[in-house]
């Protein structure tokens, strides 16, 4: 990754961890360039886990649980407090394994990323997971008007990446699905056609601007509705133990962590 890019970005954490006091363990690239998809202009959507006092998590009044830097054309920085993030793995949401898992690091310390990344594995049930995606895709694939014959391929491959991860979750009853479209398509049985498409339209977005426009082929169109349109989990339990379980990481990481 660009140096100055990667400079940037480590200032701008250290600007949150002394303007709020917090510590930033884990700090990692998400979005299209984590996920195998940029344009030549997209951004960097750089995300973070921050832990906070001890007195801090004992108040009364304690602060928000997200940090959002000022967005502008080149950085998206912001980070969850480590209590949100343990909250969220255990009610499902897939984005906290995503960022533990992330292929692009910015900085952080593994123990860290262990001890929160075995909590996400514990407590993360596949029909919990299947429902994350399922609302990810659907939500994507709306905003991306998928029906209409052009197309933002930003919001495209937003959409076409979680319909590949339930077909893997379908085919793979054990272990994680990859974060990268490229290696999800790799490890799950497509038609020919269908890959080489999504492969060129993959070079065609690298070539274009983060918000341009594309046609959709149908092949694509009906691969994404094929494992969207399916019935979403209901009254799906929590993993045995989770609460109890997240407490003592949540105990465990403040007590190692916190500024």
């Amino acid at each position: 990754m660009d140096a100055a890019v990667v400079a940037a970005i480590d200032a701008r954490l250290g600007g949150v961890a002394a303007e709020h006091g917090v510590r930033i363990p884990w700090a990692i690239e998400s979005g299209s360039r984590a996920w195998g998809f940029p344009s030549p202009d997209s951004d960097y959507d750089c995300r973070f886990f921050y832990v906070r006092s001890a007195e801090d998590y004992l108040s009364p009044w304690r602060p928000r649980d997200v940090i959002e830097t000022p967005l502008d054309a080149v950085f998206d920085v912001n980070g969850w407090d480590l209590i949100k993030a343990v909250r969220l793995a255990v009610r499902g949401n897939a984005t906290v394994g995503e960022w533990l898992r992330s292929p692009l690091v910015y900085g952080g310390d593994k123990a860290f990323r262990d001890e929160l990344l075995a909590l996400v594995d514990a407590v993360t049930t596949r029909p919990r997971l299947r429902r994350h995606y399922l609302y990810l895709g659907r939500r994507q694939r709306a905003l991306a008007g998928l029906e209409g014959e052009q197309v933002r391929l930003k919001r495209l491959f937003y959409a076409v990446r979680p319909a590949a991860t339930l077909h893997w979750l379908d085919t793979h009853p054990h272990g994680t699905p990859p974060m990268r479209l490229q290696e999800l398509l790799a490890e799950i049985d497509v038609p020919p056609t269908l890959r080489a498409t999504v492969a060129d339209l993959v070079a065609v977005k690298s070539v274009t601007r983060e918000l341009g426009q594309g046609t959709v082929p149908r092949g694509i169109a009906d691969y994404v509705a094929a494992h969207l349109d399916q019935p979403v989990p209901v009254d799906v339990p929590l993993a045995p133990d989770a609460h109890a379980r997240a407490a003592d990481t949540f105990r465990s990481l403040v007590t190692r962590f916190a500024p």
